[in-house]
């Protein structure tokens, strides 16, 4: 399976999320335009460069031309982490983690956890933000836990139900519409947690250090 890391634009993880992305096997590395101004700032060389180039800098172009792939594609009528994906799914990479999504614009933030749901279908992709690791799922899961570890639930609409085996506060094939149910800080009871979704998608969110830390990332 062909792992990717995609690097947006937005505030920048640490260093050492994206080495150790890289050490378990998300080995390509494709920045978002601007996101390539961060590599460069941490050292480290991106595989691909994607974007409209609006944002990258002269001396990260200057930096990285000899070494980078470098794709310039002008259309306006994507995000350059949309554009990034696209890259991705045509080179037949299965899986992606999105870093640097997130940061002082609440609408990218917003437009990037829509594109996560967007491109469910094409690739899985899960978003590594500040201490925090999302990703979305449908159908029958089987997480690998620890006790105690504390996992959020979000869906979307009323007609996703979901039931789980294995937390403290059960789904009993219920529904999270967003504003109105959410099961934010679960609790995993055992080294597994079953779910079975019907009719869409979720999110879930784990503690990403806490993941590391235990081998289950």
């Amino acid at each position: 399976m062909k792992k990717c890391i995609i690097w947006a634009n937005g505030k920048a993880p640490r260093k050492s999320v994206v080495l150790h992305l890289k050490k378990i096997g998300f080995n390509t590395l494709i920045c978002a335009d601007g996101g390539a101004n961060s590599a460069r700032k941490y050292n480290i060389i991106p595989d691909v460069i994607v974007g409209d180039f609006d944002s990258i800098e002269e001396r990260t172009i200057s930096a990285f031309k000899n070494k980078s792939k470098i794709i310039h594609v002008r259309s306006q009528y994507s995000t350059d982490v949309e554009k990034c994906l696209h890259y991705a799914i045509k080179n037949k990479f299965s899986e992606a983690v999105l870093i640097g999504v997130t940061g002082d614009r609440l609408d990218h933030t917003f437009c990037n956890l829509g594109i996560v749901l967007k491109f469910f279908e094409k690739i899985k992709l899960s978003i590594a933000a500040e201490n925090s690791f999302l990703s979305v799922f449908s159908g029958n899961v089987e997480l690998q836990t620890f006790p105690g570890e504390t996992i959020s639930l979000y869906g979307f609409n009323s007609k996703t139900k979901i039931f789980s085996e294995g937390l403290k506060y059960p789904l009993k094939n219920i529904s999270l519409p967003f504003g109105e149910k959410e099961s934010t800080s679960n609790v995993a009871l055992t080294d597994k947690v079953k779910l079975k979704i019907k009719g869409g998608k979720i999110f879930i969110v784990r503690d990403f250090n806490l993941l590391k830390r235990n081998g289950l990332l």
